[in-house]
């Protein structure tokens, strides 16, 4: 995700990140602290997955069974340790299927070229035109303003969270918290409560966690559902439908963290907040692209079929709207000599997480062309008498402890292709289990290397791990019971 910070801000940045997320969306860790277990993984892994995938062959599997299983094992185990970078271990699946027969290469270029991949892509440089001409922290503001930010105290920490979950809906969650980070700075600057500095610096970035799941684009493992879905049996869903599945979920989650970090929070007095002066021609510019753009995205198959049907063009897509739309910020002025979007600000976009989400749609296509999904399904025919409410619950916990120590989208990469797998042995429509095991891949709150957004509020140095991980251990659970309740409500 986009690396740089706010680009709007020209004084020195007191909560400036000193060490912000590499392209994985994880916080590096210091190599001293990991250089065992990295070595560990490195020597490992490979031996791990070869026992793995021997094991299944002379068990009376298929070679691509066994090559298959041996390809995620190696994945899994460098995901989770990074003994090389996350991006390069995503190569492995294009290198190893198509060698071992598994897929071909149409197949696995297919894959890495894949129309979410490219709405990903362009979800990505917007974001990154949206930064380049401050129109996000515009926005930022009037909603702070919005919702009574001036009047401090809750209303304050209350109104940046708006405004965090909002903005992650459409651009990234690490350059949401990125920009945010300065405007807290300057709100805070002559507060003297050291928890009202928490309080708002957890509360971007849980909320920009938060937010992100409420739209397809908001983070990748929304996504690598929407492949994995389709690959499990299910219909492609809507820009539209994904959005009355999951803000039922934000619009709970939200206001509960917020009650939850300022429930001691004590009054406070009025603090200024910046000022944003007037629009800019930029600024409205690029407002009026990202807002036909997201309308477009909303509207393409509703309301009665939705634009793409009205217009006789069914082929069109979001990746089409998404590019389209950063071609045309290529076309328009910003006002001061050059165009809303330059190649060299939309180059700066994280390809290694676009690679990561190719390789994640690499394996889902190897599980079901290589048989491994049916292997797995049989297996599993014994969770069919298991209460649907607690498998879902049995999953959300799972996957938002696990998501604490290894990034959100290889986790979701890892888990989601088993999850369809195993409920259609279950016989039940697989996003029972596969959208609530999404939307908690983001719902981890206790350490900096659970999501960029921890990681970048923790490098601040105004926050400790210990107060981390006690607000987040009790969010964790409250968002497992708020993702489990309402998508069985919602879903079943």
């Amino acid at each position: 995700m986009p690396k740089n910070g706010n680009p709007d801000s020209g004084s020195a940045n007191p909560f400036q990140p000193s060490s912000p997320p590499d392209a994985s969306g994880q916080e590096p860790v210091p190599p001293a602290a990991s250089h065992f277990w990295r070595t560990f993984a490195l020597l490992v892994g490979p031996l791990f997955a070869a026992t793995v995938g021997l094991a299944l062959y002379f068990a009376g599997h298929s070679a691509d069974v066994a090559w298959t299983a041996g390809v995620i094992c190696l994945c899994a185990v460098w995901w989770i340790f990074e003994p090389i970078p996350i991006p390069a271990t995503s190569l492995i699946p294009l290198a190893v299927f198509p060698v071992a027969g598994v897929l071909d290469s149409k197949q696995v270029g297919s894959a890495y070229g894949d129309k979410l991949v490219l709405l990903m892509m362009g979800g990505f440089m917007i974001s990154t035109a949206m930064q380049r001409s401050g129109a996000h922290r515009r926005l930022a503001l009037n909603m702070v303003t919005l919702f009574g930010g001036r009047g401090g105290g809750r209303r304050l920490v209350f109104g940046f969270m708006a405004a965090s979950a909002f903005l992650s809906m459409w651009i990234s969650n690490t350059a949401t918290a990125l920009m945010l980070l300065p405007i807290v700075a300057a709100v805070v600057e002559k507060s003297t409560d050291r928890r009202l500095h928490v309080c708002l610096l957890l509360g971007i970035a849980y909320a920009a966690s938060i937010g992100g799941t409420a739209t397809p684009i908001g983070t990748p493992p929304n996504l690598l559902f929407f492949d994995n879905y389709v690959k499990a049996g299910g219909e492609e869903p809507t820009f539209a439908q994904w959005m009355k599945w999951t803000l039922p979920i934000v619009l709970t989650m939200l206001p509960l963290t917020a009650w939850w970090l300022t429930r001691d929070l004590k009054k406070q007095s009025d603090l200024q907040l910046p000022e944003v002066g007037k629009w800019r021609t930029e600024e409205i510019r690029a407002l009026v692209v990202f807002a036909v753009t997201a309308l477009l995205w909303v509207t393409r198959k509703e309301p009665f079929g939705g634009w793409s049907e009205w217009l006789g063009i069914p082929g069109a897509n979001d990746a089409s709207v998404g590019l389209l739309a950063v071609v045309a910020m290529h076309l328009i002025p910003n006002g001061k000599g050059e165009m809303l979007m330059t190649w060299e600000s939309a180059s700066k976009i994280p390809w290694g997480v676009l690679i990561l989400y190719g390789g994640g749609i690499a394996i889902a296509l190897a599980f079901r062309e290589s048989g491994l999904s049916e292997t797995i399904a049989s297996s599993l025919t014994g969770l069919s008498a298991v209460p649907v409410i607690v498998m879902i619950a049995g999953i959300c916990l799972a996957v938002t402890f696990l998501t604490e120590v290894t990034s959100n989208t290889a986790t979701a990469t890892l888990l989601l292709p088993i999850l369809g797998a195993t409920a259609l042995a279950a016989d039940m429509d697989p996003k029972l289990i596969m959208i609530p095991a999404t939307i908690s891949c983001s719902f981890a709150f206790m350490l900096p290397v659970a999501t960029p957004t921890n990681a970048i509020v923790f490098s601040s140095d105004k926050i400790t791990i210990k107060e981390m991980a006690r607000e987040g251990f009790a969010l964790n659970l409250i968002g497992a019971v708020v993702v489990t309740l309402l998508c069985y409500w919602l879903l079943s």
